[in-house]
């Protein structure tokens, strides 16, 4: 008889311990936003149970303060929350019962790109599932610097944009569309993205017009220079600038 009361406490352990196991789901590949929009990050359990009743814990494995957003005891604690995090994010509190445990984080950041963690914990199981943010700002119009450069005889022409992320690529092109190799490339990250600056010098070219582009894989600006005066007369005649063109464009997914 005794042997028979363990063994039914037994099963009834291991069966609910069943019932509880589950695997914590989320997007194999990054996740690309746009600064200022904002994301879901999906994370959900499989089977779809109810976590109403688990701990969900995001966490942002590449800093120290590192609490993105934290559920527990059927309500979110903001006290652990890091303060960059603050007022930005939230659970589907009605999506919980499903076992969707996804994570909105509103008016994304150049800071956010990095890793997460999405940690669910029952009282006899936990699982996990990581996953990147990649995060797209698209910078300034580019501004072109004109200058007479009296030693050499040519005209320098000075291109610069910031606030991009990731780095992006710059090009100079004269009105057929040639590319002008650039002579000196400056680029620079901060907290505010990537800031770049190209010069090139032209001579008495055949060609009075000369263009700038930033582009990343998905956008690009770009600004139109002109300068006035006979060919044969650079670099002695008037030179002048005027931002012509600035163009945007945003490649379908």
């Amino acid at each position: 008889m005794r042997f028979i009361y363990v063994a039914l406490i037994l099963l009834f352990s291991f069966t609910t311990l069943r019932s509880e196991i589950f695997k914590v789901v989320g997007p194999s590949l990054p996740l690309t936003a746009v600064v200022g929009e904002d994301l879901i990050l999906p994370c959900s359990l499989q089977p779809n149970i109810s976590a109403v009743g688990m701990t969900v814990e995001w966490l942002r494995l590449d800093q120290a303060d590192s609490t993105v957003h934290l559920y527990t005891d059927h309500e979110d604690i903001s006290k652990e929350q890091a303060v960059s995090y603050k007022g930005r994010t939230a659970l589907f509190k009605e999506e919980l019962l499903k076992g969707n445990t996804s994570l909105k984080l509103s008016d994304i950041q150049i800071y956010d790109e990095g890793t997460y963690k999405c940690l669910v914990k029952s009282e006899n199981w936990f699982d996990d599932v990581t996953l990147d943010i990649l995060a797209e700002a698209t910078g300034s119009d580019p501004v072109i610097t004109v200058e007479e450069l009296e030693v050499s005889g040519g005209i320098g022409l000075v291109c610069e944009s910031k606030g991009w992320n990731p780095e992006p690529e710059v090009e100079w092109l004269d009105s057929e569309g040639a590319t002008l190799n650039a002579e000196v490339t400056q680029t620079h990250r901060d907290s505010g993205g990537f800031s770049v600056k190209h010069r090139v010098t032209v001579y008495n070219s055949h060609s009075n017009r000369f263009y700038c582009r930033v582009k990343q894989r998905h956008y690009m600006k770009g600004t139109e220079v002109i300068i006035s005066g006979k060919k044969n007369t650079w670099p002695t005649s008037v030179i002048s600038s005027n931002v012509l063109v600035s163009m945007f464009f945003r490649e379908a997914r």
